[in-house]
């Protein structure tokens, strides 16, 4: 019997990307060239693979029961059929997006971008602002590297926890919070604005809040974390941040930082990457130059600050 061996590939890629025009793109095949490949990979299965859902495909159960094996068979081809060379950080000439939290952005951006351009003259950073709402950007390969507190929703995201920050709640100089001991129901009743993309009013300050009977008033929310320090620096507003993310631009307005009286949990510092990228050795050079500042900026002070994390949390 004859097997084609190029529709391995055909299907994984079907299979990841869960549509025919994505599909026929990451190959550079035309539409009709791939629509006619799912044909023959559903000739050759006696399967359907992937069927309409509304405007969407969803793979069939045989197909999600492949999907794992397909992959690693593809892999192990490219592994074996890619001859192996040694990277050239001093040639490599490629374009890379970052994707983190403004505030991430500044506590690592400029070291960053200092060691890129030292070890790699020829690479380019592109530093993305984090969306207004969940993408899919990593798995269709339009972020390369993604920073933030978010770990793995699906499992073709690989991700590595790099290090905790605590809260502490920024006031200007001389505010009345600064006066006295800080308690929880003097921190409640002060005015407050939220960091948040998306405009919530709420996060999880309220909940340790309510957990106490309290309830704070927030009368702002601020798309990002500058934003929320300029109001505070100009106002009698409160905000609570991340201390070591954070510390640096505290300094520079002048703001203090007061610990928060409230038991919430750590923030998680996270970096994510697509699972295709495992074996890329000029990937592999980016994660661990972010992993080294990061982890001068927020070392994990209670575990090993290179704990992989698998795909399938909820954001």
């Amino acid at each position: 019997m004859h097997v084609d061996l190029n529709l391995l590939t055909a299907l994984d890629a079907l299979l990841e990307e869960r549509s025919v025009s994505a599909a026929a793109a990451r190959l550079h095949l035309s539409q009709p060239a791939m629509s006619r490949t799912l044909g023959r990979i559903r000739d050759a299965t006696g399967d359907p693979i992937l069927v309409r859902a509304g405007r969407t495909m969803t793979p069939t159960p045989r197909a999600l029961a492949l999907r794992q094996e397909v992959h690693a068979i593809v892999q192990r081809a490219r592994a074996v059929l890619t001859p192996e060379r040694e990277l050239d950080l001093g040639r490599l000439d490629r374009t890379f997006a970052v994707r983190c939290h403004d505030a991430l952005t500044t506590a690592i951006g400029a070291r960053l971008l200092r060691a890129v351009q030292e070890q790699a003259p020829l690479v380019k950073i592109r530093l993305l602002a984090e969306p207004a709402a969940d993408t899919d950007d990593l798995r269709h390969g339009r972020v390369d590297l993604e920073i933030g507190s978010t770990e793995p929703a699906i499992p073709e995201i690989r991700g590595e926890l790099i290090g905790q920050d605590r809260v502490v709640v920024a006031v200007r100089r001389g505010h009345p919070l600064a006066q006295g001991r800080l308690t929880a129901r003097r921190y409640a009743q002060a005015l407050h604005v939220i960091v948040s993309r998306r405009g919530r009013l709420r996060d999880p300050v309220d909940d340790a809040l309510d957990s106490l009977g309290l309830r704070r008033r927030v009368v702002a929310a601020a798309p990002t974390t500058a934003a929320a320090m300029h109001l505070v620096h100009e106002s009698d507003l409160v905000v609570a941040l991340p201390a070591r993310v954070c510390g640096p631009v505290l300094r520079t307005l002048g703001l203090g930082a007061l610990p928060l009286p409230l038991e919430v949990p750590a923030l998680r510092i996270v970096q994510l990457w697509h699972r295709r990228h495992e074996t890329d050795k000029a990937h592999a050079w980016l994660r661990g130059l972010t992993r080294e500042i990061l982890q001068a900026v927020v070392p994990d002070d209670r575990r090993p600050a290179r704990a992989r994390l698998e795909g399938g949390a909820r954001r």
